[in-house]
């Protein structure tokens, strides 16, 4: 199902279909090299599938360049002493081998060029042991377990310089873990750009993540003008098993939006929550929507809704403006994962899906 642009008036958006030759001749561009031309919300042409009537968005994620080139340490070399959650760490500069906790570490290290450093990563569930959006290289990189029960053992065996992460569960402590490298575990930070900017320090780059946040805000701040991203609203809905919950402003995706300069539905300006059954014409509707299906349960859930007379009463949906977004990444929690999700609001704010 191809992506197609809108055209608007005042307030109300106007689908405007393509002709047969038109769409033909766009397709033929794309096949010989419209991948070196910026996005363009008037000429969006995409492959996808579809799962009940929502556009799927990343098929064709480009992760080739979705990890930074090295960054350069704050200092080259001795140690510094650095206060987080769990108290303070006396941490090397420069640090070259490195264990990551969490996803939202291992996406730190990728973004500030650090990831062929990492020695050691937990895995997540799935058919692939790391996120897809950041790549094929970190699929290389050893297992140290869950985020919920890491192995001591095998990350003493991969002689640390140094373990980052957020405050683990079970058998591997603080005091555990700094038994076997110095270590920065990150608490709650109130966004997610603080979280990276917190293990930025534990990395010695917190120069390199100052420039990176300020080139990712630009970088948002035009995308958000190039798609008049203050002309819409969109919802954001998260599937899981057994819940169908509105993505707020204080959510990855909704902070992300926000940067964008991407308008909410009056329901979405507060804090994330669930929605109940007769709810979604109140709180779920948007000019466009946004699903998220968290894994196979959320999957099942999401389609069991969207064929719903409820759901096929929404507006965005009766438009063919719904689209169905990687959960790793609209509910990710790092750099570059905020990345991924730019791209995928300036190929589809502006779109619709066709047959």
């Amino acid at each position: 199902m191809p992506v197609s642009a809108l055209v608007r008036t005042r307030n109300r958006t106007v689908a405007t279909r393509y002709g047969t030759a038109a769409v033909a001749a766009l397709c033929v561009a794309a096949l010989v090299g419209c991948g070196n031309q910026s996005d363009d919300a008037s000429s969006i042409i995409r492959t996808t599938t579809n799962i009940a009537g929502a556009s799927v968005v990343g098929l064709e994620r480009d992760t080739t360049r979705a990890c930074a080139l090295p960054s350069a340490p704050d200092q080259p070399s001795g140690t510094r002493g650095v206060t987080h959650a769990a108290g303070v760490s006396e941490v090397p500069a420069d640090p070259q081998r490195i264990v990551v906790l969490t996803t939202s570490a291992l996406d730190a290290t990728c973004a500030l060029g650090l990831w062929e450093r990492v020695v050691g990563a937990v895995t997540v569930d799935g058919a692939r042991p790391q996120p897809e959006f950041l790549g094929t290289g970190v699929l290389k990189v050893p297992s140290i377990g869950t985020p919920a029960a890491p192995d001591l053992a095998k990350i003493a065996e991969l002689r640390p310089d140094v373990i980052i992460g957020e405050q683990p569960s079970g058998a591997a402590t603080f005091d555990a873990l700094r038994a076997i490298a110095p270590t920065v575990l990150v608490g709650a930070p109130t966004s997610w750009q603080a979280r990276f900017g917190a293990f930025a320090e534990g990395l010695d780059r917190r120069g390199a993540a100052t420039t990176a946040l300020e080139n990712f805000h630009t970088e948002a701040a035009d995308i958000g003008t190039s798609i008049a991203a203050n002309q819409s609203q969109a919802s954001v809905v998260r599937f899981t098993g057994d819940a169908i919950q509105v993505q707020g402003a204080n959510s990855f995706a909704g902070q992300v939006l926000a940067d964008v300069g991407v308008q909410r539905p009056t329901a979405q300006r507060g804090a994330s929550f669930d929605v109940a059954s007769g709810q979604l014409g109140t709180k779920v509707e948007g000019d466009i929507v946004y699903v998220v299906l968290a894994g196979e349960s959320g999957k099942e859930q999401g389609e069991k809704v969207m064929r719903g007379d409820e759901w096929k009463e929404l507006g965005a949906a009766t438009d063919r403006r719904v689209f169905a977004v990687e959960d790793s990444v609209w509910h990710g929690d790092g750099l570059t994962a905020a990345r991924a999700l730019l791209t995928d609001l300036q190929k589809t704010l502006n779109g619709y899906v066709t047959d």
